[in-house]
């Protein structure tokens, strides 16, 4: 790849033309990058749509168990997935510097972090019966909890390597790619769910039904597929013919794998913690009953369906800021930071206006119990202003990122969500200490609110007062 060739899918800006027009030229990037982002994080909550759905169909025990062992093995990847994505950031800022004879090195220290990653995710995945025990489950839902996980597990080393080759082919601004191989591992998934759910005659394969443990079977089938066909295209095409696997091959270099941990660690902490506060928040509210459960689980799920947008946006400053810093346009990486300010409050604020208007159209398509329809619609006007919030967190810690700063941020994401959220959440969900009295599953929407607000002010004064020049790109 030659400078020509780089500038093609990140051109760097005029400095001659008006503020405006640079800003306005970074958003239009940001559009290219994030639009295939959010498409692929999208394909990639699909899967676990179909999964609930077609388990669901099978019997409530399928149900249960696969959505137990989801509920498992997702703060795990999550983890592991934050702990590789200090790839991007890594890989974008040599692109960005021309430093084109760093990147299949990175990506191969990518690649072994990835390797540890897997051992130690299939050894937690498959050693899982003690936690199970303790949630005093029934045999049969136990039972599939840990066939499905066991089954999971076979698919944990494809998701783990795709992951870290998304570190290659985003950071080099082809965020397309991993947009393709999602929707591929999506459409895979649909039939192997049917055939491993439900059994099938395949004439020489005779395939048994196997419950919910099909939804595991299915799901590593796909991840599969879907790394190999990645590992296919990256070995024949054109646009990756510099950056080829083989022969860019590289030993482990600990200074490297060090500086991928330093940076990529802190992610992946911040990605547990928040996973981590919404299951103790379901694990709270359990004792306020079946209908204010239902309520919350619907109104996080619309949530965080809304939250894939500025997700991806934040994705793609992440990638667009540390190649700006690469390249050491300082100023215009300062521009794009305290710019995508503007960009977050208008993406939250058409976001919150979206759930305050459809509160109840939004809670009669989840449900037709009018019991869990008026809490949930009472919920959604809480979920509105916590978009907001959370969008230009998100979008600020993503700013952050691209800078290589990434352990002050995760420090304020602890203070937000175990230092203010949980407390904050039990005292208005179940005491009067602060109301006259207790306000239920509205007190910790409350409770989150206050938090992602602390932490959108703390992040965005950090970014505001952040001088990139002070950054060593290595």
């Amino acid at each position: 790849m030659n400078a020509t060739d780089d500038q093609i899918n990140q051109p760097l800006p005029d400095h001659n033309q008006s503020l405006v027009t640079r800003t306005l030229h970074e958003w239009k990037q940001l559009a290219l990058m994030g639009a295939p982002i959010l498409i692929a994080q999208l394909a990639q909550m699909a899967n676990g749509v179909i999964d609930t759905v077609m388990a669901g169909h099978a019997s409530a025990e399928d149900l249960a168990g696969v959505g137990i062992g989801t509920s498992l093995w997702v703060p795990v990847l999550l983890f592991f997935a934050g702990v590789l994505g200090a790839m991007q950031p890594t890989i974008s800022g040599h692109r960005g510097a021309q430093e084109f004879d760093k990147i299949m090195p990175a990506t191969w220290q990518g690649i072994y972090i990835a390797l540890v990653a897997m051992l130690l995710m299939i050894a937690v995945l498959i050693n899982t019966q003690p936690l199970l025990t303790i949630l005093q489950l029934d045999a049969k839902t136990n039972s599939i909890a840990v066939g499905y996980l066991d089954a999971f597990a076979w698919g944990v080393p494809a998701l783990l390597l795709l992951t870290a080759l998304r570190g290659l082919t985003d950071g080099l601004g082809h965020t397309g790619v991993i947009m393709a191989f999602s929707l591929l591992s999506t459409l895979l998934n649909l039939p192997l769910n049917y055939m491993f759910i439900y059994g099938a005659d395949l004439g020489v394969i005779q395939i048994p039904g196997l419950g919910g443990i099909g939804c595991g079977w299915a799901t590593s089938i796909a991840n599969w597929s879907a790394t190999l066909a990645l590992l296919v295209y990256l070995n024949r095409s054109k646009t990756f013919a510099a950056f080829h696997l083989l022969s860019g091959w590289a030993a482990p270099q600990l200074a490297v794998i060090k500086r991928l941990l330093k940076l990529g660690l802190p992610i992946g902490f911040t990605s547990f913690i928040e996973v981590s506060m919404f299951c103790m928040i379901a694990l709270f509210l359990a004792p306020l009953g079946a209908t204010t459960v239902a309520a919350h689980q619907i109104v996080l799920n619309l949530v965080s369906l809304f939250f894939m947008l500025p997700l991806s946006l934040g994705i793609a400053i992440t990638l667009r800021v540390s190649f700006l810093v690469g390249a050491t346009d300082y100023s215009e990486a300062r521009l794009l930071a305290r710019s995508s300010l503007l960009l977050a409050l208008g993406v939250g604020c058409t976001n919150a206006s979206i759930l305050f208007l459809g509160r109840d159209w939004f809670a009669s398509l989840y449900t037709s119990d009018l019991a869990v329809q008026k809490i949930a619609a009472d919920l959604f006007l809480l979920g509105a202003l916590f978009q907001i919030a959370d969008v230009i967190q998100v979008t600020m810690i993503n700013v952050q990122r691209g800078y290589k700063d990434t352990k002050i941020p995760m420090l304020i994401m602890l203070l937000a969500f175990w230092g203010i959220c949980l407390p904050l959440g039990f005292a208005l969900t179940f005491k009067d200490w602060l109301t006259d009295e207790p306000m239920g599953a509205a007190g910790f929407w409350t409770a989150l609110i206050a938090g992602l607000i602390c932490a959108a002010i703390l992040l965005t004064r950090r970014v505001f007062y952040f001088n990139p020049q002070q950054f060593r790109h290595t």
